[in-house]
């Protein structure tokens, strides 16, 4: 299928907000995605305040979405812990939640959805298992997900797996939780603990391959090792593990940054820059890269010159949360974090703040 107009790949946050932008400018776009229902990603359920303030932007109402309000963040590692106030509110929300009003306002704003699965995208088209769909741009939009033709490079021997769990609402989680972003840290990784819309928990797990290896292989079985190892991941875990889905992602690329692209190709969200989900910028990351591309796409600028750009924008964020994320998986990196939010809980802040994605002028 020829179309005259963008064609964006992905309907998640990325993707819709490129396509609300364009559409809010006066230019048609097709957005595709391989399914038809919209999922419940396993990366995304953590909003933080910039990213609530890009939300807010594209009139996404959050709270009316019943997003959590979160203003603490606590640490743990081993049977140390601590506790300080985020620089601003954030927010817990389901992708689900998000990405359904998102895909929502998409359409209503003009994007023509349609459904297929893109198996590879080179030089002005997408082939999918439906059919080629040929444009004069593309959006690239598939989140962690890589599309034939346009891999991101994995150089690193010990990769980096994403594991979710969602349990549901109970009194006593809602109490240990509350209105805190948890991150347990352990060897090799760590897990972020929020509560999200109706109470439930949404549990992350970012953990190198040799830590689950070291578990039998079996995110169950990391889990169940976690739990009797670290307590307070007990306590949150309860005994709904047993009855939970567990969710998985291979290989991340945390700390990729695209820096060139093909002309015609833009790309997106985990597609132009994968910061480690310990920052909790990655929806914002997706939601800036879709403006800067709409942007350059309506001013008739060259998708090379809106990437090289981007790269430069999102490299300092980036680059400290790599850093954050290499000590905090070590043993000595732990103690030390913990021992450091205890003596300068501002730093501690101030190192969050500069984790955010910086705004246009």
């Amino acid at each position: 299928m020829r179309l005259s107009h963008p064609l964006i790949i992905g309907a998640g946050p990325a993707g819709c907000a490129a396509a609300i932008a364009l559409g809010r400018g006066g230019t048609r776009c097709t957005l595709i995605d391989r399914d038809e229902e919209v999922g419940d990603p396993l990366c995304g359920g953590f909003l933080s305040w910039r990213t609530a303030e890009q939300l807010e932007a594209l009139d996404v109402n959050i709270d009316a979405l019943g997003a959590h309000r979160i203003s603490r963040l606590r640490l743990f590692a081993g049977t140390r812990s601590s506790e300080v106030a985020l620089p601003r509110a954030a927010f817990g929300l389901s992708r689900l939640a998000l990405d359904s009003e998102m895909r929502r306002m998409a359409i209503a704003n003009g994007a023509q959805f349609s459904v297929d699965t893109i198996r590879g995208v080179d030089s002005g088209k997408a082939i999918g298992s439906q059919r080629e769909w040929n444009a004069p741009a593309i959006f690239l939009a598939s989140g962690k997900h890589d599309i034939r033709g346009q891999s991101r490079p994995r150089t690193a021997k010990d990769t980096t797996l994403g594991i979710r769990l969602r349990l549901p609402a109970t009194p006593k989680r809602t109490s240990l939780i509350g209105d805190a972003i948890e991150l347990h840290l352990i060897d090799g990784g760590y897990v972020g603990i929020v509560l999200q819309e109706g109470g439930s928990a949404n549990i992350c797990l970012a953990v190198r391959k040799s830590a689950l290896a070291r578990a039998g292989g079996s995110p169950d079985g990391l889990f169940a090792q976690l739990a009797d190892q670290h307590p307070a991941m007990a306590e949150r875990l309860g005994d709904d593990l047993r009855d939970a889905r567990t969710d998985t992602i291979g290989a991340v690329p945390y700390g990729w940054i695209c820096s060139d692209t093909a002309p015609g190709l833009f790309r997106l969200g985990d597609q132009a820059a994968v910061i480690p989900s310990l920052a909790g910028e990655g929806i914002s990351i997706a939601l800036a890269s879709a403006q800067a591309a709409a942007r350059s796409h309506s001013a008739n600028r060259s998708s090379q010159d809106y990437q090289a750009e981007f790269a430069t924008r999102v490299r300092r964020p980036v680059r400290l949360a790599s850093t954050l994320w290499h000590t905090a998986e070590t043993h000595l990196g732990a103690r030390a974090a913990i021992a450091l939010s205890r003596m300068a809980p501002g730093l501690i802040a101030t190192l969050a703040q500069g984790a955010r994605i910086p705004p246009v002028a």
